[in-house]
């Protein structure tokens, strides 16, 4: 039994790693199939069987519909090679764990496939957190955005980085975050709901990078080494 009930209009931090703590992705089509599943399968009028509709899960652009009703807003997400982090807002009853559940299992089902497996790749059912206030919101935001720097600098989390605007120019390149979408730059695809702007301090990129910079800085805060994948 989950230890929170997941309420409407409430905002949750909503994570999970690879079963074991192996890679969830393994290479770009990973990646991308997973992003794609974010947007296709937040919707209440999928049809569970386009899940197998490879024409659906090319390139990058995203279709967008008329007749789309979603079950969360995505408010902000981060993929790692072994986990992930998405902050979900909940529009309708039972809307994130609906969401998570056609995630999990459409995700799984493409692994086991293209891998030729068999069992679970999750390490059991999904994490969540309720964020209970913008500030919270800004710094599990903030937390998601950097976590890409594992990649870059390790250890930054325990000593700050090495190179703050190198490392800025790692986070922004990064393809598989929402970061770009708060920056405006070198957007591919849009996942984020314009809401997430409302619960942000500011609009302009470079007072958010600023934020960025202080954590990069001096190490990340020990409550927020709880999350990590």
């Amino acid at each position: 039994m989950r230890k929170i009930k997941l309420e409407n209009d409430a905002v949750y931090h909503v994570y999970n790693r690879g079963l074991d703590k192996t890679d969830l992705f393994r290479d770009g089509a990973d990646y991308l199939k997973f992003v794609k599943g974010i947007h296709y399968l937040n919707d209440i009028n999928f049809k569970p069987e386009e899940i197998g509709s490879q024409e659906r899960y090319q390139g990058l652009a995203l279709e967008k519909s008329e007749h789309r009703e979603e079950l969360v807003d995505i408010l902000a997400w981060c993929l790692m090679s072994n986990h992930y982090h998405l902050v979900l807002r909940q529009k309708i009853e039972k809307g994130i764990a609906k969401f998570m559940q056609r995630l999990g299992t459409g995700y799984t089902m493409y692994i086991n496939t293209k891998y030729k497996r068999s069992g679970h790749v999750f390490q059991g059912t999904f994490k969540a957190r309720i964020i209970e206030s913008n500030e919270y919101f800004q710094h599990v935001t903030r937390y998601l955005h950097l976590n890409p720097l594992d990649i870059y600098d390790f250890g930054w989390k325990e000593r700050g980085v090495k190179n703050i605007e190198a490392s800025i120019k790692f986070i922004s390149q990064y393809p598989w975050s929402s970061l770009n979408e708060y920056l405006n730059t070198n957007i591919s695809y849009q996942l984020t709901s314009p809401s997430f702007k409302e619960l942000l301090f500011t609009d302009k990129p470079s007072e958010y990078n600023e934020f960025l910079k202080e954590w990069m800085t001096n190490g990340l805060p020990n409550n927020f080494h709880t999350f990590q994948g």
